[in-house]
């Protein structure tokens, strides 16, 4: 919205002093001609905004144009400015809206706060989106529009109508009940019940989103973390799990956990750890394992013995010597 977008560029101002049209446009994601008919509409609207010509020119404000927000502490701010640096919010489409309101926590700070506590938060870094092994942590990305209309339905109470593309299946439009988002890992869910059964879409998934004028039918309160806990367990006991029992380095414990659904027991073998663990189905402990070279061992049941042999067998094959 053109409202939101002139507070933006009178807040980036603010606090960044003089910047040129060119840099304007890129921090607000539009035209340098868009620039410039907002600039022209803030003046007429009485905001101090002048231009400075030349090579190091651009636009800025009059010195003491500010707003302050009392009442707020250092350790508050700073809570604020972090809450506003981790990337959860991508999953529920509102990474731009966040962008523009820590624009504002920071412009509204009282000056005792504003470098302080932006310069306290550049040394909190929360959910990278790599680990220590540069493994990228990919985020969903849900397209605005789909985002936007799915919320509205959970916060409205409505029903919800999605075309939706599960996993080998082609998309097929359901009309849900939801009840809450979850984001986890940067990935977006939303948590429905469909003809009173519990259902989870994960948000990247819907194609498409249209919200109803009838009520859902759900309870007034819900507790989106036993939900989702409840879930969960259901997950991991269903569908084609297989349990497999490894011996494993201790240093790669935790690499095999990740990938794992549930650990069932955990012991000392010698110099390794023996852990009896589930997942998905016979493919992904497969992969599992594998991943793991010899720093892991299946120990049963044999078809996945068998299934890493044959693996490797042909990889060895592969690399033979000419």
């Amino acid at each position: 919205m053109r409202a939101d977008r002139l507070v933006s560029l009178v807040l980036l101002l603010r606090q960044r002093g003089r910047l040129s049209a060119t840099a304007l446009a890129r921090e607000l994601e539009v035209s340098t001609r868009t620039v410039l008919r907002d600039i022209e509409a803030l003046s007429a609207a009485g905001v101090p905004v002048y231009a400075e010509r030349g090579r190091r020119g651009g636009f800025a404000l009059l010195p003491g144009f500010q707003t302050e927000l009392t009442g707020l502490n250092h350790d508050e701010a700073l809570a604020l400015l972090v809450a506003g640096s981790r990337r959860g919010a991508q999953a529920f489409g509102l990474g731009s809206a966040l962008a523009s309101a820590m624009l504002k926590v920071v412009d509204a700070l009282p000056d005792s706060y504003r470098d302080t506590a932006a310069g306290v938060a550049e040394r909190l870094l929360i959910d990278p989106q790599t680990d220590l092994l540069s493994r990228r942590l990919d985020a969903d990305e849900v397209p605005n529009p789909v985002a936007a209309e799915v919320r509205r339905a959970v916060f409205a109470g409505h029903k919800l109508r999605i075309h939706y593309a599960a996993v080998d299946q082609a998309p097929k439009w359901r009309t849900v009940d939801p009840i809450g988002l979850v984001t986890v890992r940067e990935q977006g869910y939303l948590l429905a019940t469909r003809s009173g059964a519990d259902r989870t879409y994960r948000l990247s998934r819907i194609l498409a989103a249209e919200e109803l004028a009838e009520p859902a039918q759900r309870p007034d309160r819900v507790d989106l973390d036993r939900a989702w806990q409840e879930r969960g367990t259901r997950f991991r006991t269903g569908g084609d799990q297989v349990t497999v029992l490894v011996r494993v380095n201790p240093a790669r414990r935790e690499e095999l956990v990740a990938t794992a659904l549930a650990v069932l027991h955990e012991e000392a073998d010698a110099d390794k750890l023996r852990l009896e663990v589930t997942f998905q189905d016979s493919r992904h402990a497969e992969w599992a394992l594998w991943q793991l070279a010899t720093d892991a061992e299946a120990v049963a049941p044999q078809w996945l013995r068998d299934a890493l042999r044959a693996s490797a067998v042909a990889v060895a094959k592969r690399y033979e010597s000419p």
